[in-house]
């Protein structure tokens, strides 16, 4: 009877003994970070810096050569069509021209007579279409107040005024650039010099805008065709970022932009009006890039964008791809296995290794098309020590 109560106190402290080695031998629980897969929007951007720049400007030349007087003016001055002077020129006597010279001259005057009636025709056609886009908006405007049309069809007649003023804008910055070449080769022929007047010829603005640039002091002589001023227009102000073509190619006319650092507390709404051809360009370490300018617009919040002005550095966010309801898991979650992407999946306290297939990226969440679910915990930023089906203990936030 002794030697069997014996054994059994044997057998029961060898179990013991194993249970406790077992306990010492079992690997501990992980700690670990976790995140989680969700549902909701993705936007991916392509972030880059801009430059603002007045759309429609003009550069103002002298139209004779003779001595320039100082030039006053300052960059941000309103200028007003054929009331503002520019600038006030004394005029040399004309040289002398031969025959050759005279019919040289002759038809370059009638081909600036051509153009400058192409831009006229340019110019009334422009006017008359805005004539056209007010006289619908005013009739929008009268159903939409009895209730017969939509906010939104009210809203595109107004686009289309807006569409209609910028180019009648164009028209009259074109046609006054014409003009001014007419002044400038006419007069190149005797015949018309002595219509100038004995004393200083005054420079008036050919159309309304703000001094962009003074190109010239005055003061010292200058030749016909010499720039003095660049005359811009403040209603239309544009970006232009300049980007690497790898990057360029994946822009389209369209897509919607945020622009920050304007100088307000919250970014201003744009998009994409276009992507200009591509060409070579020397970057600063002399090697050669191909680059492309990407011409972004803003919307309607124009009292916001005047404010800047032509040559103002900002900041763009191109949204190149965006859905609404994607699923979507951390970056920080996935890891490479060979050429594929993984996660770890937490369920029951275990880290299970899980391929996944990803889609689109941003730097913070990469959208799942295959792989996982919504509402499964995946683990952040998985330790190297980290292996499949090891034990793991959810950090405390």
């Amino acid at each position: 009877m002794w030697r069997l109560l014996t054994n059994r106190r044997v057998l029961q402290a060898a179990a013991v003994m194993g249970v406790m080695l077992m306990i010492a031998l079992w690997p501990e629980a992980i700690d670990v970070e976790v995140g989680s897969v969700t549902r909701g929007a993705l936007v991916v951007t392509l972030d880059a810096e801009g430059t603002t720049r007045v759309h429609h400007r003009l550069v103002v030349t002298a139209p004779v050569s003779g001595t320039l007087e100082p030039i006053t003016l300052e960059a941000g001055n309103g200028v007003e069509t054929g009331t503002t002077v520019l600038a006030r020129l004394r005029p040399d006597p004309p040289a002398p021209l031969d025959a050759r010279g005279r019919a040289r001259v002759n038809a370059e005057v009638a081909d600036a007579h051509d153009a400058l009636t192409e831009a006229k025709e340019a110019e009334d056609r422009a006017r008359a279409a805005l004539e056209q886009a007010n006289d619908e908006l005013k009739r929008e405007q009268d159903e939409f107040d009895a209730g017969q049309t939509t906010q939104q069809s009210l809203e595109a007649r107004r686009n289309l005024v807006t569409s209609a003023e910028e180019t009648l804008n164009a028209a009259l910055y074109a046609g006054a650039a014409v003009a001014a070449n007419l002044d400038r080769v006419r007069f190149q022929l005797p015949a018309n010099r002595p219509a100038l007047p004995a004393k200083d010829i005054e420079i008036v603005a050919p159309v309304d805008g703000v001094i962009l640039r003074r190109l010239h002091d005055g003061g010292v002589p200058v030749q016909a065709g010499d720039p003095l001023l660049e005359i811009g227009d403040p209603s239309h102000v544009e970006i232009v970022a300049n980007l690497p073509d790898s990057d360029a190619a994946k822009v389209k006319p369209g897509m919607r932009v945020e622009v920050e650092h304007w100088g307000g507390d919250t970014p201003l709404p744009a998009w994409v009006e276009r992507v200009e051809p591509s060409g070579a360009v020397r970057g600063t370490n002399g090697t050669n890039g191909v680059r492309g300018n990407v011409i972004i617009d803003f919307e309607d919040d124009r009292e916001a964008w005047r404010a800047m002005g032509d040559g103002f550095h900002v900041g763009v966010r191109i949204a190149i791809w965006e859905d609404e309801d994607v699923r979507r898991v951390p970056m920080a979650a996935l890891f490479h296995v060979g050429e594929q992407w993984a996660v770890f999946v937490v369920q029951n306290g275990r880290a299970h290794q899980t391929i996944v297939d990803i889609g689109v990226h941003t730097a913070t969440d990469a959208e799942v098309r295959n792989g996982l679910r919504a509402g499964q915990q995946v683990v952040l930023n998985p330790p190297d020590t980290l292996a499949d089906n090891a034990r793991v203990a959810v950090r405390d936030e």
